[in-house]
């Protein structure tokens, strides 16, 4: 019995010491390898590793890993707050140091990262007055090269690297945001009412020009029609004439057909007159002559 009871217990043992002594790093992990708190091998890449059973294995994540910082505070050159949002990326190149600087903890990584990025933030803003900071963004983040930022020291000696650092927003704190946006609206009303003078007064000389326009094309039609009617009036003259030329007795009973419409056309109107004048001579029936 205690036989057995040895032999399964040198087994469990075993088996213990098989499992603290292999280890698996995936695809997207990197690898430490500490005894009692000394490093031992560093840098360990993906796949199965043997290990000292009273080794410690640390693993940490070798994605790009992404931090956003929002409303951070700065103040201008002229001493103006300005609220910017900025993110960073950054990856793990050097697990030893990385351990040994912040403890294997991705939170004080990416506080110290954070710290790197707004020190330049601060220098780029401080250096120029508020209007400028807002005008021109760049002035801030052109001090954000990823590629400069990754020279430094600091991301070096936290054993990463540091991807990209950009702006997102830049704005002013609320107070001086109401003030803005309010001197904007009365910019913004000035401007209405100055294209509303002015489309008023292109509206007024539009009209007037329509109306001359239309004045000139009227005085044309008039004098055409008047030229048109006065040579229809002269060519009927002319013709009446020539018929009038041709038979002088139907030119009398025309014109004295026109005096009679003259006279006796109107409803009412009382017309005394010898019936036996040169007046009446075509009312007389055939009978009577």
């Amino acid at each position: 019995m205690n036989l057995r009871l040895i032999s399964a217990l040198g087994i469990v043992l075993l088996a213990v010491l098989l499992w603290r002594s292999v280890f698996v790093v995936e695809q997207d992990e990197l690898a430490l390898v500490t005894r009692f708190g000394h490093i031992q091998s560093g840098d360990v890449g993906p796949g199965a590793h043997f290990k000292s059973p009273f080794d410690d294995v640390h693993k940490f994540d070798h994605r790009l890993v992404t931090r956003s910082y929002i409303g951070e505070g700065f103040l201008s050159q002229d001493q103006k707050a300005l609220s910017i949002d900025f993110y960073l990326k950054w990856r793990l190149v050097d697990p030893a140091r990385y351990f040994q600087a912040t403890g294997g903890d991705e939170d004080v990584a990416a506080a110290r990262l954070a710290e790197i990025v707004r020190g330049h933030i601060k220098a780029a803003v401080a250096a120029a007055p508020l209007a400028a900071d807002i005008a021109d963004t760049h002035l801030a983040s052109g001090a954000l090269h990823a590629r400069d930022l990754s020279a430094a020291a600091a991301p070096a000696a936290l054993g990463v690297e540091l991807v990209d650092a950009q702006l997102q927003r830049v704005d002013l704190p609320d107070d001086l945001a109401n003030a803005v946006n309010e001197r904007m609206q009365q910019s913004l009303v000035v401007q209405a009412q100055q294209l509303r003078t002015r489309g008023s007064a292109e509206a007024e000389k539009i009209r007037a020009d329509a109306d001359n326009k239309r004045a000139q094309v009227l005085a044309d039609a008039t004098r055409e029609a008047q030229r048109v009617r006065g040579d229809a009036d002269a060519a009927a003259a002319g013709a009446y004439a020539k018929a009038y030329g041709a038979n002088p007795e139907f030119a009398a009973f025309s014109r004295t057909l026109q005096a009679y419409k003259s006279s006796l056309g109107r409803e009412g109107d009382i017309l005394v007159i010898s019936p036996e004048g040169e007046f009446f001579k075509y009312l007389h029936s055939a009978n009577g002559r």
